[in-house]
């Protein structure tokens, strides 16, 4: 594998991993979901969920969040603290990279999307067959 630097790296190989999970905290009870938008905004990597959805719900109670990714035997981990931004510019940012979300987040359905990104990151590359090749990426 190739070195990872900096949240350019990690939202390459995110887009090259294709669907990712996140994880969140409900009550005592883990929850992992798969997910696949991110996008990458002044040194920032955006995830983006529904307002209306658990997930979100999750993060607001406890904003404490890993994303996991795996490409092969490749596996990065991106944890941190969420922060929502709800700069408009950022949804019509979002919608360019993936235009679907304006046929589910609009004013007709009603549903609103919250765009957040890890404060205080840490992130971590390890391979799934030798367990002992563990870095830590520098942001």
């Amino acid at each position: 594998m190739s070195e990872i630097k900096g949240a350019e790296g990690i939202s390459e190989f995110l887009g090259n991993a294709g669907t990712f999970f996140l994880a969140t905290e409900d009550g005592d009870q883990p929850k992992t979901r798969p997910v696949s938008f991110q996008m990458l905004e002044n040194g920032k990597i955006y995830f983006g969920v529904g307002k209306h959805k658990d997930v979100f719900h999750q993060i607001e109670k406890n904003p404490k969040v890993e994303i996991c990714a795996y490409k092969g035997k490749d596996i990065v981990r991106y944890y941190g603290t969420a922060v929502v931004d709800d700069d408009p510019a950022l949804f019509d940012r979002a919608v360019k990279v993936l235009p679907l979300l304006a046929q589910i987040y609009n004013e007709q359905s009603g549903l609103k999307l919250a765009l957040f990104y890890l404060k205080d990151a840490k992130a971590e590359y390890s391979d799934m067959v030798d367990y002992t090749k563990k870095t830590p990426i520098e942001l």
